[in-house]
């Protein structure tokens, strides 16, 4: 793992969560974009070198929806950049850590991305991303 890539913030609604880390950043969000995949809208903000994602379910399919069935708005994962997703992926699996999938998948910001199983990482969920082209 090279460095934190971003931290993702589950909210309700993407529209007034934007408004309120425009505040507090003092800038606007720089991307916008629908993750089909996970039934999810996100909202990215640069903060320095590091990213804040917000993240908010289209459907009640979603991983959202479904978090928000026992927890209230907040900090939902960390993600980590990696070099190679398929290989930390196998290294990880070969320590006992689970993956929630077993191929990478696409992500958002142009990110293929793989979660850690929170029970084997202290209840942390924890994302790889590797981006697309590298």
């Amino acid at each position: 793992m090279r460095k934190i890539e971003h931290i993702g913030i589950a909210v309700h609604d993407i529209e007034a969560s934007n408004k309120v880390f425009t505040k507090i950043f003092g800038k606007e969000s720089y991307k916008s974009e629908s993750v089909e995949t996970e039934s999810v809208i996100t909202s990215f903000f640069q903060v320095g070198e590091s990213k804040i994602e917000l993240v908010a379910a289209t459907n009640q399919n979603s991983p959202i929806a479904k978090y928000f069935t026992k927890n209230r708005e907040g900090m939902h994962h960390i993600a980590f950049d990696v070099q190679d997703i398929k290989a930390e992926m196998k290294r990880l699996q070969s320590e006992g850590i689970r993956t929630l999938n077993d191929q990478p998948k696409q992500g958002a910001d142009n990110k293929l991305i793989c979660f850690l199983h929170p029970k084997d990482t202290n209840g942390v969920l924890i994302e790889l991303c590797q981006e697309i082209g590298r």
